[in-house]
């Protein structure tokens, strides 16, 4: 599986982001071969994975974001075992940790908004080994470049991408995808 994900990440340049029903039909349509599901509660997210899975896509559950399930193992849990995720998104690293032993593609989300934030990305690192890591928001190709060169896996970015310059400006710094919200840039 986790061979797969690679793979997608490789061919695809961005990840459609869903955070409601309405973008979820319109992600199923596009070229991503990876749906990252903002959205949902315990009683629904079943349903939503169930959508992409039938449209062949790959499914990543943002399970911070998912409304009834709390930040622990037992919400990882759940998601292995009550829907047909194929991994995670957390910014919790003891999460990641976790979805990693249960074989589940995972994805560790750093938000960084200042150099303390920056630095403290090598030093998680060294603790958890996700299968990708996103970067929120964009930050100045300088600074994202050097970020790429000290991780080894592949790097996801979003947030405040709004045109093809955008994108193809983060992807020259290094990012392997972008992950958005825009309808508008997954049909790049």
């Amino acid at each position: 599986m986790k061979k797969e994900y690679k793979m997608a990440i490789d061919k695809s340049s961005v990840i459609a982001a869903v955070t409601s029903f309405e973008s979820l039909e319109k992600a199923l349509t596009c070229r991503s071969q990876i749906i990252f599901i903002l959205f949902g509660d315990i009683c629904n997210i079943p349903d939503i994975v169930k959508k992409v899975k039938e449209a062949q896509k790959l499914a990543v559950v943002h399970i911070d974001l998912i409304t009834g399930l709390a930040s622990k193992e037992i919400a990882v849990d759940f998601i292995q075992q009550c829907t047909e995720a194929d991994g995670i998104i957390s910014s919790k690293p003891s999460l990641i940790k976790y979805a990693s032993r249960l074989s589940l593609f995972t994805v560790l989300r750093f938000f960084v908004m200042d150099y303390q934030a920056f630095s403290n990305i090598e030093r998680q690192l060294q603790n958890v080994k996700p299968d990708a890591v996103e970067i929120l928001p964009v930050l100045v190709p300088k600074f994202f470049t050097q970020i790429c060169n000290m991780i080894s896996v592949p790097v996801i970015t979003g947030g405040l991408i709004s045109d093809k310059e955008d994108l193809d400006s983060i992807l020259s710094a290094g990012a392997s995808c972008v992950s958005s919200t825009s309808e508008d840039i997954w049909f790049l």
